[in-house]
């Protein structure tokens, strides 16, 4: 059976606002048979879709699974190109190995690769990223901005403050930046960012932007090494996040700020940035492969460093670390 398809079916069902849709008309739309459109329906219903029907009237959606599949984010779309196509898995190993092949393969910008659960995802320096099924938002994102290949790891600072600002929009939480690419919420790390990069010499092909959001999980869900520095929206507020809404949002931010960043530079990302930075202003110690220095965060610069000031008053500025907040 055809997934784009059923992945049809349930956008007019879902349009109807829980209006009957008949489905001869969905057949017509579609071009297939009346028992194609039946065979569609039996699909969704396995897969927790609870649809009702009405003789002589058509089907209706009574209840929906909390999915985040195309039909489910695309109700909630707001943006010109972002999310427009979708590849939904209910398990991958990981959306970001999946997002490289297809960028590699001439996939369209805006392609969006997203999984219900990852059973190999990996955060920066190839960590590993807990994905647990149905709780998080694990997707990845193919760009292909109008940028030079030195101006790729801004756009983690870009996705940061996208993300802070969706969901700022669906959820009622306060959140900070800890630089480069977590997402914090009373000093607990919620969301991590990847940012890796397909180019030439002279031009950017493709960025994929990885991000794991920890959105509906327990305490229990996380491995123990991470319990005590792990965070989800849920465990903050109580209540269960649309996914699909908060996924919908982010593309929309994402969509918004990467055209800034494209027409205007980084300036006004770095303004962004900076107010919801969780360490300008602190004495931090920056942790590198082959040093490790302490000074006071002043800032990030125009080119997406963070820059610490010295006890010798010398600025420095810094391309990959850990941070940690100084003793």
């Amino acid at each position: 059976m055809s997934l784009k398809g059923k992945d049809e079916i349930l956008k007019q069902l879902m349009a109807s606002s829980g209006t009957p849709v008949s489905g001869q008309e969905m057949a017509n739309r579609l071009g297939v048979s009346r028992t194609a459109v039946w065979k569609y329906i039996k699909e969704l219903e396995s897969e927790g879709y609870e649809i009702g029907s009405i003789r002589k009237k058509g089907y209706y959606l009574l209840e929906t699974p909390d999915v985040v599949n195309a039909a489910a984010i695309q109700r909630h779309l707001k943006t010109a190109e972002y999310g427009h196509h979708i590849q939904y898995f209910e398990s991958c190993p990981s959306t970001q190995f999946i997002a490289h092949e297809e960028a590699q393969n001439g996939a369209d910008g805006g392609t969006l690769i997203i999984a219900e659960e990852q059973t190999a995802g990996k955060g920066r320096l190839s960590r590993p990223w807990a994905s647990s099924a149905r709780k998080g938002i694990w997707m990845s994102l193919i760009i292909r901005p109008s940028l030079m290949p030195q101006q790729a790891p801004q756009m983690t600072l870009v996705a940061a403050v996208a993300i802070v600002r969706a969901i700022e929009e669906v959820v009622d939480v306060q959140l900070t930046i800890k630089w480069p690419n977590d997402i914090l919420i009373n000093g607990k790390k919620m969301t991590g960012i990847l940012t890796e990069l397909q180019a030439d010499m002279d031009r950017v092909k493709a960025i994929i932007l990885g991000m794991g959001i920890n959105a509906n999980q327990e305490e229990d869900d996380f491995p123990d090494e991470v319990k005590e520095i792990a965070t989800s929206l849920k465990m903050v507020t109580g209540e269960e996040v649309d996914r699909s809404r908060l996924v919908a949002a982010i593309l929309y931010y994402l969509e918004l700020y990467t055209k800034m960043y494209e027409k205007n530079g980084f300036q006004p990302i770095k303004l962004l940035w900076e107010s919801y930075s969780n360490t300008v202003g602190k004495r931090v110690r920056a942790v590198m492969l082959n040093e490790t220095i302490e000074g006071t965060a002043i800032g990030i610069s125009r080119d997406g460093l963070l820059e610490l000031k010295l006890d010798d008053g010398s600025i420095r500025g810094i391309y990959s670390a850990d941070i940690q907040l100084a003793k």
